[in-house]
């Protein structure tokens, strides 16, 4: 059977589960694809896979903060409603808790946020965005069942 090593390419189901339940879950769906070691997983993640073989099934518990990080206040920036506007439909409303993506400055990939409030005093138009994980500083259940590995 194949092992996951450093820079093996796997096939995966996986499930990420903080305090309030399932951030994502591949299990009922496709399963993902990743390189070991481009970033697609959080180093602690990743870490817990080497030595896996194809065909396991394993659940990590992961301490507060381990998995992503602390939450970070600089995380939390306003943003203008007319840069919205260009990105998107102008007509857009926008509510706290919704999560919107952000395309990088290269335009090759996407970026997301969650909504944390609606204008304030200076801006009535500007949103605040969260850009920490949702899962920083929580503890996470990381299960996953290795189906290939090249």
């Amino acid at each position: 059977m194949a092992l996951v090593q450093p820079g093996s390419f796997l096939t995966l189901h996986y499930r990420l589960a903080g305090p309030a339940g399932d951030i994502i879950n591949t299990f009922d769906g496709k399963p993902a694809t990743l390189s070991l070691g481009a970033g697609e997983l959080s180093p602690a993640m990743e870490e817990r896979l080497l030595g896996l073989n194809e065909g396991d099934r394993a659940t990590f518990e992961l301490p507060a903060g381990e998995a992503f990080g602390q939450r970070n206040p600089e995380m939390q920036q306003w943003v203008a409603r007319t840069l919205l506007n260009a990105m998107g439909d102008p007509d857009d409303q926008y509510h706290p808790g919704e999560v919107v993506e952000f395309a990088t400055p290269d335009g090759l990939a996407t970026y997301a946020g969650v909504v944390v409030q609606v204008g304030n005093t200076d801006s009535p138009d500007a949103l605040l965005i969260d850009f920490n994980h949702p899962l920083a500083s929580q503890p996470v259940t990381f299960e996953v069942q290795v189906i290939g590995v090249l």
